[in-house]
């Protein structure tokens, strides 16, 4: 857990959307202190089972979904480009190609 805890220290956020596996309280305890709300679904195991905005995680399957189909681009799944401005414009293009769809 110590990955996800250093990466969202410091950081402002209404919301953190996170699956099952990021369920600790620790990490909960952070995202509170910060001023945030954590929309993570508590493991089965939890004796206390801790509520959560189920609709904001049923509407992060949509982020990843888009995601997902950004992927299908060989050129974004395999990172070809060296720069990362190069990179970003082609997802820019990618995302634009999706939205048009």
């Amino acid at each position: 857990m110590a990955p996800a805890y250093d990466l969202i220290r410091g950081l402002k956020a209404n919301q953190v959307l996170a699956d099952k596996a990021y369920d600790a309280d620790s990490l909960c305890d952070l995202i509170l202190k910060q001023g945030g709300e954590p929309v993570i679904p508590p493991r089965r195991n939890r004796k206390f089972q801790r509520t959560y905005d189920q609709l904001a995680y049923k509407r992060r399957w949509g982020i990843e979904g888009f995601f997902a189909r950004l992927k299908q681009w060989r050129r974004i799944a395999t990172r070809y480009d060296k720069l990362a401005a190069n990179f970003l414009g082609f997802i820019k293009l990618a995302s634009i190609m999706l939205w048009l769809k």
